[in-house]
């Protein structure tokens, strides 16, 4: 993985993983179900035990993103969300945590907005980097280039179906940690991990990754235990927007504090 760069989301991780378990890393979309709850709820995430932050930037084709995602996408967008906002949400976040933020976003709206604009923005709000679910390392040469002038954290998926040349790139060029996707299919919580993660994982080990962290599907403490013995990071999702949808910012904190200490 690029060492080049001191990287302050796998120091967090890194510092996890060596006191004995592992990070936790939660996902909400910002603007759901309005800006300032969701930067009310970020920070309850960050306050009830998630170590990394993964905020996701509502857009109009969400092709990895399940049901539950993908409703509060859409009511985040119908009720006026726009990319500002992201930046917006990322600096009023950092001025209350200090927990690292990345931002989750398809490549479009990177595009649209201006490669070297977004990047400058997002070290502007105090932001570490993105993860680009729809952007492979062979196309993504702008954002190499404006990722290493800005220091920011690049974030490449690598799944079941990789090759090992595939799996080799992603951990050579991604920077925080690669994103090993748990299964085949969309975003979503089930009622078990797919075992696939785990031989996926060790083939990102056997092709050097130090840092990696597997997401889709995950969604109980057992299941997040389960991932630590392995992986250095558990990504959960849906569960948690389920519970901002269905109780607001405090079911959102409860279940933070479940998936962390298993209570």
């Amino acid at each position: 993985m690029n060492a080049a760069v001191e990287s302050r989301v796998a120091k967090v991780i890194a510092a996890r993983k060596s006191s004995g378990s592992g990070a936790l890393i939660g996902y909400l979309p910002i603007g759901y179900p309005d800006l300032a709850t969701s930067i009310e709820a970020a920070v309850a995430l960050a306050e009830n035990g998630v170590d990394v932050l993964e905020l996701g930037l509502p857009y109009s084709d969400p092709v990895i993103d399940g049901v539950v995602i993908q409703k509060a996408t859409q009511e985040a967008l119908a009720g006026g969300f726009r990319l500002s906002h992201g930046f917006e949400a990322v600096a009023a976040i950092r001025a209350r945590v200090d927990t690292p933020v990345l931002l989750m976003t398809y490549w479009n709206p990177v595009l649209q907005f201006g490669v070297d604009r977004f990047a400058d923005e997002l070290v502007a709000a105090g932001g570490s980097g993105l993860i680009t679910p729809d952007l492979i390392p062979d196309e993504a040469h702008d954002w190499l280039v404006t990722s290493d002038r800005t220091d920011l954290d690049r974030v490449f998926l690598a799944a079941p179906s990789s090759t090992d040349a595939r799996l080799s790139q992603a951990v050579e060029l991604s920077r925080g940690f690669v994103y090993a996707v748990s299964t085949m299919g969309i975003t979503g919580a089930r009622s078990d991990v797919d075992s696939a993660a785990r031989s996926l994982v060790a083939r990102l080990r056997t092709a050097g990754a130090t840092s990696t962290c597997v997401g889709l599907g995950i969604s109980t403490p057992e299941q997040v235990h389960e991932v630590l013995g392995y992986a250095d990071g558990a990504i959960v999702g849906s569960l948690l927007v389920k519970a901002l949808a269905d109780g607001g910012v405090d079911a959102v904190a409860r279940a933070a504090a479940h998936l962390a200490t298993g209570k």
